[in-house]
């Protein structure tokens, strides 16, 4: 087969590396990729915004599969525009990828189906937005409506912030049309989980739990960042929670998609709060997350394509995944300065060193190779997976990789997975 897969970052990377495993895959195309995938494949030089250009190269090439990791060319409609001409492709309509292209749908979606999440109001006036706030009481969470490259949210801590925050959205047009219409909600207290579901329409599969590290600086402070590191299997999940979420989540979701006439085929990953009442859901995404993909994929010891073509055929429920019980760690190398501005065209080096480790895998992100170097190319640069036999080893494998490699002002978060490996020791006797 002839794989298509859109996107360049270490999502990609990921999905590229895992379905190249696969005995029927032939050949392997990213578009437009970066320095790892043309390792395994072929790059294309076609934006990911550019969604005629990719069904034009989809359809001259003979491309049996394509997959698509980004959310912007989702939400775009290029599922349909697929379709329509005939080729196969991964991933959700452009109206089932509303539940992320618009987090006002994705809310209303909720209330109707009665599934557990944040009180929240929805606003087109800033001053409405900012009474509310006084309602709920801080801290407070403000959302863009929109995709914002994993950063439209905000937790504003008093009503100063809030007002800043509200302002830089509706009236100033930080992220454009994304945060003309906000969404405020309560801000929930817990701990946070990323749950995988291939969706056929009707039927799903989990894949194994993830939990991702969104903010900059270790401990947890710093800006958002679309993810400075992960680790699976989550170190807060469980049979039981996973059964309350099958039940009040996962099938209400579906049930209430159908219900509106919408057959969601693809990926379904519901971000989660575990509270002290149990599972609240924070946000829907329709694609594979990032970094999670890369800390999940490893683990997968099942072939991906046919569970893809499966989801796509509505017959995923015939399917199980077979699961490596290591868990994994992955660690994200970072330009300095990042998610504010950094600089491009850093040199990397030891990337050959690092990958010679046992049960390492590195995938690239924002990476291109220019004059026979690879050198960085955007935010997010690196992520560097290890598998181990526990938690720790996993950390402390990745750790190892991560401290061969060098460009100039890499910056990562050395407290990836800390919390699950003190949780494990607190449980010893």
């Amino acid at each position: 087969m002839k794989i298509l897969v859109i996107g360049s970052g270490g999502r990609e990377h990921a999905l590229a590396w895992k379905l190249k495993k696969s005995p029927r895959a032939e050949r392997i195309f990213c578009a437009p990729g970066n320095a790892g995938t043309a390792e395994i494949g072929e790059n294309v030089a076609i934006p990911v915004s550019d969604l005629a250009a990719l069904a034009s190269f989809a359809r001259e090439n003979r491309i049996d599969l394509t997959v698509v990791g980004p959310d912007d060319p989702l939400a775009g409609g290029i599922v349909d525009l697929f379709v329509t001409q005939g080729l196969r492709v991964f991933g959700p309509s452009k109206t089932a990828a509303r539940i992320e292209s618009s987090k006002i749908c994705a809310k209303e979606l909720m209330r109707k189906q009665r599934i557990p999440t944040a009180q929240a109001g929805t606003f087109e006036r800033s001053d409405d937005a900012l009474r509310f706030c006084d309602q709920l009481g801080f801290p407070i969470v403000i959302k863009a409506d929109g995709l914002a490259l994993g950063k439209g949210v905000i937790i504003a801590p008093d009503l100063e912030s809030a007002r800043s925050a509200i302002d830089e959205m509706m009236n100033q047009g930080r992220f454009g049309e994304a945060g003309r219409r906000v969404v405020v909600e309560e801000f929930l207290r817990g701990t946070e989980c990323s749950l995988h579901a291939l969706v056929d329409g009707k039927n799903y599969r989990l894949l194994e739990s993830a939990r991702d590290h969104k903010r900059a600086f270790d401990g947890d402070v710093g800006p958002n960042t679309g993810g400075m590191g992960a680790f699976s299997p989550a170190n807060n999940w469980n049979n039981k929670l996973q059964s309350q979420f099958e039940e009040k989540i996962m099938r209400p979701v579906l049930h209430g998609l159908l219900a509106e006439g919408i057959t969601f085929r693809g990926l379904l990953y519901p971000g989660l709060m575990i509270t002290d009442d149990g599972v609240r859901v924070l946000e829907f995404n329709c694609r594979f997350g990032d970094p999670e993909t890369q800390a999940i994929l490893p683990r997968m010891k099942s072939d991906l394509l046919p569970l893809l073509e499966a989801t796509i055929g509505g017959k995923i429920g015939d399917y199980s995944i077979e699961w490596d019980q290591r868990p994994a760690v992955t660690v994200v190398l970072a330009s300095g300065g990042y998610p504010n501005k950094y600089e491009k065209a850093k040199i990397i080096s030891g990337l050959d060193e690092a990958a010679k480790l046992e049960s390492v895998q590195i995938f690239h992100a924002g990476t291109s190779r220019v004059r026979d170097e690879t050198v960085t190319a955007g935010g997010r640069v690196l992520a560097v997976t290890a598998l181990g036999s526990t938690v720790e080893a996993a950390r402390e494998r990745a750790y190892d990789a991560v401290s061969r490699i060098h460009f100039e002002n890499c910056h990562y978060r050395r407290d990836i997975a800390l919390t699950a490996v003190t949780d494990n020791i607190e449980k010893l006797p």
